[in-house]
Order: C-alpha cells, then sequence, then structure tokens
C-alpha cells in the first residue's frame, strides 16, 4: 500500500493541504487536494488541488502564473492534514496578495496587512 492510501481523507475523498513558503516559513493558504490531485503534485512538482466549488482539478498558476514549486510534502500524525512547502511566484492569493491570510483582526476592526501584488482583475479577468 502506498502512502497515498494511507492518508485519511473526509467522507469526500478530500485532505486539506496547508500551502507554506519554504523560505520564510509563512502559511500562504490552504486548500483540498484528493488522492489524484496530490499524485499529481509529486510527478509534476507544483501543486494542484481540487476545487470544491467547481468540481474540477486546478493547477496552481495556470492562469496566472503565479506557480507554486514542491519543495516538500509532509503529512501530520493523524495522517489527516498536509502541509506542503512551496517556492512561490507571484502572489498566492486569487485577491493578488502575497498570502490569502492578508487581513487581521485588531481591537475588534480588520486590518489589511501587507500590499496587493497584482490586480487580480487584470490576471482572472471580471467575474
Amino acid at each position: 500500500m502506498s502512502i497515498l492510501d494511507e492518508l485519511k481523507y473526509d467522507a469526500s475523498g478530500l485532505i486539506p493541504a496547508i500551502v507554506q513558503e519554504q523560505s520564510t516559513g509563512r502559511v500562504l493558504m490552504v486548500a483540498w487536494m484528493n488522492k489524484e490531485s496530490l499524485k499529481r503534485t509529486l510527478d509534476i512538482g507544483e501543486t494542484v488541488f481540487w476545487s470544491r466549488s467547481r468540481k474540477e482539478y486546478w493547477h496552481k498558476g495556470a492562469t496566472s502564473g503565479h506557480t507554486q514549486k514542491v519543495k516538500d510534502v509532509a503529512f501530520d500524525c493523524d495522517k489527516d492534514a498536509l502541509l506542503i512547502q512551496v517556492e512561490q511566484s507571484g502572489a498566492a492569493c486569487h485577491e493578488g496578495y502575497k498570502s490569502c491570510f492578508f487581513r487581521s483582526i485588531e481591537k475588534g476592526e480588520v486590518k489589511v496587512t501587507e500590499p496587493r501584488l497584482v490586480d487580480p482583475e487584470k490576471v482572472y479577468g471580471k467575474k
């Protein structure tokens, strides 16, 4: 049995993937993978996720050019979560920020904590 079979996926066949920039330790995003997207990630060396909303695979950076080169794939002691360390090219967030965690709550107010790197409409078009 391979480790892909040993991991614990949820009832929908998914496992959470925390994506971290290897050089800084910064958490960039959280996404979902299934066995096939993890296999594709390991095969090509760039992240491939399962989109729960679109019900399809998405190769991170295929549209934007903001790719994630995989440096390490780890799993937790319960085998129900992944930690993927990457070399991030450009913005990880579809809203144009380096990290999806670009907002903090300070004294009950929301504060944007980093500059926007790209205009998402220019990268993805209008929604």
